[in-house]
């Protein structure tokens, strides 16, 4: 399918041709690990084996290189086992990574807890800060890692501008588009080098599966990254990835209804006596807005705030939603808050990365808006 489509007509049908044998309009789920050859070497599509390829994978994977702007797509059993291929595929013992002070905290634990164990190097920098950025930079910086919106605290990075700092240096830039989805975002037009998912939040949508994805355009990087896949084997399962390829074909519509939930939430908490800062950089306040503006479509569902009275009152709020749902993960049509220090960020606690105690953090769903804003003012008291 031609790429001067529109984004919404390219999630619906990249990658989604109607099956030859009988015209399913919807790929089949091969739910299959090994196939017939014609001959010894006679691959039928060039299918062998399904840790190397699966044609529902390969549907995903042509989608999302599609909605990315990118040469190819990668497809992975979650986002830390795509990030896990991408380290060691771009790095060796010694190389160095520039991260976020407000990484994930599964992607903090990867570079703290595992890739330091291999001779992996990082150091940690406000990526909103180019000169910070730069100042972190050594000699054996392979990377610079980005999360934009980043997770938790919503904070924004120029991605051209780092960009730039990237190729000075000789080094990678990878950035995580989870938080905004390529509906919103495409880092790859921005002078990134890779695009990160987990495809279990927003390309999914419902909850429902885990997932994760690797896009790029240059098709060296994209050898390389495919001969790491298989090598490694953490890959997409087949109705996996069929979840996902459903998930995305309403994921332009989703996100407009994210968004506009998401910026209702924000503005009820900003009035709110018990909220001290709200986090969302569809605020005009938000030191990170007049960027977002320029490199987003829109502002994104995730929203997080500061709670009057500490951790424990933060707590309170967590116990006391009901519409909300207590819960990890984001990008679902339903709407979830956690509190980032116990549960998603609790492995940063300690280092640079460490999250504040009184926050909370926020997945605004689809639901009607009024009913989500009277869950959040009864759960503030």
């Amino acid at each position: 399918m031609s790429d001067q489509h529109s984004f919404e007509t390219l999630a619906i049908h990249a990658g989604n041709t109607a099956d030859p044998l009988t015209g399913a309009v919807v790929p089949p789920i091969y739910q299959v690990s090994t196939y017939k050859q014609d001959g010894v070497g006679g691959l039928r599509g060039g299918y062998e084996y399904s840790r190397s390829a699966n044609p529902t994978r390969t549907a995903l994977e042509e989608n999302l290189a599609a909605l990315e702007g990118g040469r190819r797509g990668l497809a992975f059993a979650s986002g830390l086992a795509a990030e896990d291929c991408l380290l060691r595929t771009l790095l060796t013992p010694g190389d160095h990574v520039v991260i976020p002070n407000d990484a994930y905290g599964g992607t903090f634990r990867l570079f703290a807890k595992v890739a330091s164990r291999w001779g992996v190097e990082f150091s940690v920098a406000d990526t909103s800060d180019v000169s910070a950025v730069r100042a972190a930079l050594t000699p054996r910086t392979k990377a610079i890692w980005v999360e934009t919106p980043s997770n938790p605290l919503l904070g924004i990075t120029d991605i051209a501008a780092v960009a730039g700092v990237a190729r000075q240096a000789g080094a990678r830039l990878v950035v995580d588009n989870t938080f905004a989805s390529p509906y919103l975002q495409q880092p790859l037009s921005l002078g990134a080098d890779v695009v990160v998912h987990s495809t279990t939040k927003y390309m999914g949508g419902h909850s429902d599966v885990v997932g994760g994805a690797l896009v790029v355009s240059d098709p060296e990087l994209a050898e390389e990254l495919a001969y790491h896949q298989n090598a490694m084997g953490a890959v997409a399962g087949p109705f996996d990835a069929w979840l996902v390829l459903r998930g995305i074909k309403t994921l332009a519509v989703r996100m407009d209804r994210h968004d506009e939930n998401a910026t209702k939430v924000a503005d009820l908490l900003t009035r709110h006596p018990k909220v001290t800062q709200v986090l969302y950089p569809g605020l005009p306040e938000h030191p990170g807005h007049e960027v977002a503006a320029k490199q987003m479509k829109a502002f994104g569902g995730m929203v997080s705030f500061r709670v009057a009275g500490g951790e424990e009152a933060a707590v309170e709020v967590c116990n006391r939603a009901k519409l909300f749902t207590l819960g990890e993960s984001l990008g679902g049509v339903e709407s979830l808050l956690e509190h980032p220090g116990r549960m998603t960020h609790a492995s940063a606690a300690g280092s640079p990365l460490e999250v504040p105690a009184d926050l909370v953090r926020l997945s605004v769903g689809i639901e009607n808006a009024d009913d989500l804003l009277a869950d959040l003012t009864q759960a503030l008291g």
